[in-house]
């Protein structure tokens, strides 16, 4: 993914999925009343005032207003700086970036984030997260993906591995 537009269009593709499904959310779940969706899966309309797993709930939207900002500028740093042949990393990131666009969006006009998906099973449950916190986890994903691949082509191209 190379250019600055289909980059940006990207990103803006992912935060308008994300704000649609948040507002559908709003619009047509009941308030934190589980509805199965598949066995594991259910939909579960919540606000997190904190970061995820509710961490800093206590810590008042305006700082973490700031931390995610923080966090978006130093990302489209990197992004800005990753070589454009590193296509998983590149797709990657701009995952974190609409994620995290996604969530900002949320906090600073709400004052939290709007959650709807629920992961668990009859005796535990996971956190309850959005399709923004899916952006991110999947980003994080490629991300890693392709720094170990980045890292055996880098050990095949100098030699060290000597597998046959």
């Amino acid at each position: 993914m190379s250019g600055l537009i289909p980059k940006a269009l990207f990103v803006t593709l992912l935060v308008a999925l994300d704000q649609a499904s948040k507002w559908a959310t709003e619009a047509y779940l009941p308030w934190q009343e589980n509805i199965g969706f598949v066995p594991f899966i259910s939909l579960f309309r919540t606000h997190n005032f904190g970061v995820a797993f509710s961490m800093f709930s206590d810590a008042g939207a305006l700082p973490l207003l700031a931390l995610t900002a923080a966090i978006c500028t130093v990302i489209v740093w990197m992004w800005a700086r990753l070589p454009p042949n590193r296509h998983l990393a590149q797709f990657g990131l701009a995952f974190i970036i609409g994620g995290a666009l996604g969530n900002l969006i949320d906090r600073a006009w709400h004052g939290y984030v709007i959650d709807m998906i629920r992961f668990h099973t009859e005796t535990w449950s996971f956190a309850i997260f959005n399709v923004a916190d899916s952006f991110i986890t999947i980003g994080a994903t490629l991300v890693i993906a392709d720094e170990l691949l980045a890292m055996l082509k880098q050990k095949r191209n100098t030699g060290q591995d000597k597998t046959p």
